[in-house]
């Protein structure tokens, strides 16, 4: 009698393996846009997750969501897989960065009709999936057609986000020669981009095995190759490979749940 090994069970390749073969098939290729769309739409809970944040501020949660769609395909198609940082420690400051402009950008300075404001949503809305059914960014005509008004209603909704603002930044000083308004504004601390990912990094780093940990930080901190890793703590090579590749898809997996929970089956120790 003869017994039939189960067949191993097959592992989802990442973000990162979706996004290296896409990088690895020459243009126009059918399946570069069969792996783009894949690695959006595996990633939609993570933007969905992170336009939750900011719901309850005076814009619907279905526009942040959208918002933070046309994010994620913004970061699906600069992500470059070579220079090996996880997909997510990418995506999330950009994500993060354009659901901020969007507030910086939405309050009407100035009165404008109803109509104006709803069509300028579905604009957003718009732009956002086209730009995932085409893979670039849809033209005027083309936003025009899809919601069925004319091009000119379409030009004279987009020239409306100018109430947005009641100056620019630009604008010189009223009093001091040659100093515009910008330069009175300090400049943005780069640090401030990555306080939400490091609140939620922090505790899925720390739930790490003690082995895991060091690893982490000789590579992303201490900038050495696995070969360096491995004669340090007394391992193979292949073996510092495998250890990392598990512990960056635990953390990029409990990032992306709806609450984000120390890895499972990690200890603070590790003999």
């Amino acid at each position: 009698m003869t017994i039939l090994a189960e067949p191993a069970p097959t592992t989802a390749p990442t973000t990162e393996q979706l996004l290296h073969q896409r990088d690895d098939l020459p243009t126009g290729h059918p399946d570069r846009a069969l792996l783009r769309a894949r690695a959006i739409e595996e990633n939609l809970p993570l933007a969905n997750r992170l336009a939750r944040r900011y719901a309850g501020r005076g814009e619907p949660l279905e526009d942040l969501s959208q918002v933070a769609a046309l994010a994620l395909i913004t970061a699906v198609d600069r992500y470059d897989p070579r220079r090996a940082v996880p997909f997510t420690a990418y995506a999330v400051p950009t994500i993060l960065g354009t659901l901020k402009r969007h507030f910086r950008d939405t309050a009407w300075a100035i009165r404008v009709p109803r109509s104006t404001q709803e069509l300028t949503r579905e604009i957003v809305t718009a732009t956002g999936e086209l730009s995932q059914l085409q893979g670039r960014q849809p033209t005027p005509a083309e936003l025009a057609d899809h919601l069925h008004v004319t091009l000119d209603d379409l030009q004279a909704t987009i020239g409306a986000r100018h109430a947005y603002h009641l100056a620019s930044l630009n604008t010189p000083h009223t009093t001091a020669a040659g100093i515009d308004l910008i330069d009175l504004i300090g400049g943005i601390d780069p640090r401030y981009t990555g306080v939400d990912e490091h609140l939620t990094l922090r505790p899925l780093l720390a739930a790490l095995p003690t082995r895991e940990q060091r690893i982490l930080t000789m590579r992303f901190f201490g900038h050495m190759t696995q070969t360096q890793i491995a004669a340090e703590i007394g391992l193979s090579q292949m073996h510092v490979s495998r250890l990392l590749k598990q512990t960056l898809t635990r953390l990029r997996t409990a990032i992306t749940a709806p609450t984000a929970e120390p890895p499972a089956g990690t200890t603070h120790t590790h003999s």
